[in-house]
């Protein structure tokens, strides 16, 4: 059996394994007394569980507990929490294996990829986690947005891989999304076989390497989720909100500020079923001042516009273009119309509004 003592703090600091003492940046020894213990199993590990073991300690709860790998069925019952060893999925008595007959807890919310043992984590503490970033109760609106958005970009490649799912059936479009294959590296920290000292001592230590590599990636998931994709999302949704405002046919969009717009809109298209669809997307470039004019993507792998700026205007630039279009301002249209470019917001518009009409 192996005992880990250890709580998140940023300096490095010591980390107590059994009698001796292994420098571990991000982690310290608090008073044993005090402390929760987390079990999960020793032996290889896999990207869930250490993973898991990360999240769990992100908790009030857990914060600062002992992280003990263990096999031994006497010693998991006595631990206030175990997790992709034992058999038992039990939220009640936070035993959360995945490994047993019968079991098919999936996220929910339209996931329906069979949970890992970081899935469970997740699902049961996610929200406490990201309202413990947003510094908000759980509750708040911006927490459950998060909550799925997170699950779908990071969380479920990881529950996919550990339960051997594919990604692809034939020609289908892929089960889930997997941004940074972050299982495979997590398994390239175990021991090598080639490696004279195999000691539990050593492998240990490979573990913590590994916790600290998929939580510090989980939370830099976290935090861009919370300071980039939820204000780009906001900026999105109320300015698809206004469409109307800016042209009566609803297929006009204009970004009030630059940001990442096109998962969103896509997203939020899905989600609030609008109709029509917007066609064009217009935003200033805060390099040139100037405005564009951008064609949306039929999907988001696609490269097809949904209409494309018209053939007649495709490769003219400055004047010959604005000569072409009867636009004042014009400055170029790409060579395959999914984006064009005028000095000033009318003439942006302009363009838009006669090529939808064209």
């Amino acid at each position: 059996m192996f005992t880990v003592a250890t709580k998140l703090l940023p300096p490095p600091t010591r980390l107590f394994v059994s009698n001796k003492i292994f420098t571990f940046s991000l982690m310290a020894a608090p008073t044993f007394s005090t402390l929760k213990r987390v079990g999960t199993h020793n032996g290889s590990f896999h990207c869930d569980e250490a993973l898991g073991c990360f999240m769990i300690r992100l908790t009030n709860k857990y914060s600062g507990a002992q992280i003990v790998r263990t096999r031994d069925p006497q010693v998991l019952e006595t631990l206030d929490a175990v997790l992709d060893v034992g058999g038992v999925y039990d939220p009640s008595r936070d035993r959360y294996d995945h490994h047993q007959k019968g079991f098919d807890e999936v996220f929910g919310h339209g996931f329906t990829t069979k949970l890992s043992s970081a899935g469970l984590i997740y699902k049961h503490f996610g929200t406490e986690i990201i309202a413990n970033e947003l510094q908000v109760d759980e509750g708040h609106q911006d927490v459950t947005r998060l909550y799925l958005a997170i699950y779908k970009s990071f969380m479920e490649a990881i529950d996919a891989v550990d339960n051997g799912i594919n990604r692809y059936d034939t020609d289908q479009p892929p089960k889930y999304v997997n941004n940074t294959h972050l299982s495979p590296r997590v398994g390239r920290l175990n021991l090598d076989w080639t490696d004279p000292d195999q000691s539990s001592e050593k492998e240990n230590e490979a573990f913590q390497r590994a916790m600290t590599l998929a939580g510090t990636e989980f939370l830099d998931c976290v935090r861009f989720h919370v300071k980039s994709w939820l204000p780009a999302r906001t900026i999105v949704m109320d300015c698809l909100a206004a469409r109307t405002d800016i042209d009566p046919s609803g297929e006009i969009m204009v970004l009030d500020r630059s940001c990442p717009w096109k998962l969103h809109l896509f997203e939020l298209e899905q989600e609030l079923k609008t109709e029509p669809p917007i066609i064009y997307v217009l935003y200033q470039d805060e390099r040139s001042k100037s405005w564009r004019v951008q064609a949306v993507n039929k999907s988001l792998d696609s490269f097809e516009s949904r209409k494309a700026l018209p053939s007649q205007w495709r490769g003219l630039r400055d004047d010959e273009l604005s000569k072409e279009t009867g636009i004042p301002g014009c400055v170029f249209v790409h060579m395959s119309g999914f984006i064009g470019g005028n000095h000033t917001y009318e003439g942006a518009l302009a363009m838009a509004r006669c090529s939808l009409n064209l």
